[in-house]
């Protein structure tokens, strides 16, 4: 039986992620695609690989014996890559976080990384938390103190969020209605205090934080962001000055308790944790623009 390694790096992806909306992001490949070819690995391998749910995909028997198995063969093939490109950084230091903190990541990779470094970096978006403890990733921001026996995690500031909305009073703004994220997204905090309090009024949605940005610059309505998205988008204005208290989050960065030692990861937890707390008050809520 061969296994191509496409299959495999697919089936990492969505295993790693928890679901098919989650891995779009980083395969490049529709949902119904990648649920194609995940069916297609699961007949060739000849049982279930996943249990399928709503709320997401999570590993069988089978799916746990073959991740495991296919974390070998990816870390042989980074090792042959790495042994192809030569000159070219022998260490990928893997970054995971929210849509919203990747996002302010990528903006200052300059503060992160600089070509003369001995490693590249791989951002890992996600809703859900991603598997430090597996080398899933190397870094991650989180929104709380890890709690796995070996992870270490240091806190770098605190997450505020709160109400905005369009510059322009048209359409849904005018009208008092709200923007919501959908699918994996719904779960999150402030998906649930938005639906909660203003469900009744909810009158479109985005599967994905950017397109619910996107809607809310336009003026289909109001949402909630975090304040670092919200107060640096001109486009956008925050409703209420004071960030709403319940939603207010610690953020951490957890990294593996042996990992952690590594040169490359060293280097890329310190510069992070200095630019996350440099802009502490941005992540406060205490930049507000109106």
């Amino acid at each position: 039986m061969n296994i191509d390694w496409d299959d495999l790096r697919l089936f990492l992806d969505v295993a790693r992620l928890g679901g098919l909306s989650a891995a779009t992001g980083t395969t490049r490949l529709s949902a119904a695609t990648l649920g194609r070819r995940v069916t297609a690995l699961e007949k060739q391998i000849g049982e279930p690989l996943f249990h399928r749910a709503h709320s997401g995909y999570t590993l069988t028997r089978a799916g746990d014996e073959l991740l495991r198995r296919a974390e070998e063969v990816e870390t042989a093939m980074r090792s042959l890559v790495r042994w192809r490109d030569g000159e070219i950084g022998d260490r990928v230091v893997r970054i995971s976080a929210g849509t919203w903190t990747t996002s302010f990541l990528a903006q200052h990779i300059g503060e992160l990384w600089d070509v003369s470094d001995p490693f590249r970096i791989e951002f890992v978006t996600a809703y859900e938390k991603i598997d430090i403890g597996r080398r899933n990733a190397d870094i991650g921001v989180r929104s709380e103190r890890p709690t796995e026996t070996n992870l270490a995690g240091q806190q770098v500031g605190r997450v505020a969020h709160a109400l905005y909305s369009g510059r322009k009073l048209i359409n849904g703004v005018k009208a008092g209605l709200f923007v919501a994220l959908g699918g994996e997204g719904a779960d999150l905090q402030s998906s649930r205090w938005l639906m909660a309090r203003h469900g009744d009024r909810i009158a479109t949605r985005g599967n994905d934080a950017h397109s619910v940005r996107e809607l809310v610059a336009a003026g289909a309505g109001l949402t909630v962001l975090p304040c670092f998205a919200g107060d640096s988008d001109d486009r956008l204005v925050r409703i209420v000055g004071t960030p709403i208290a319940e939603l207010e989050t610690e953020q951490w960065l957890v990294s593996h308790h042996e990992e952690r030692h590594a040169r490359e990861v060293r280097t890329v937890l310190d510069r992070v944790a200095r630019l996350l707390k440099e802009h502490g008050p941005l992540f406060a809520g205490e930049m507000k623009r109106f």
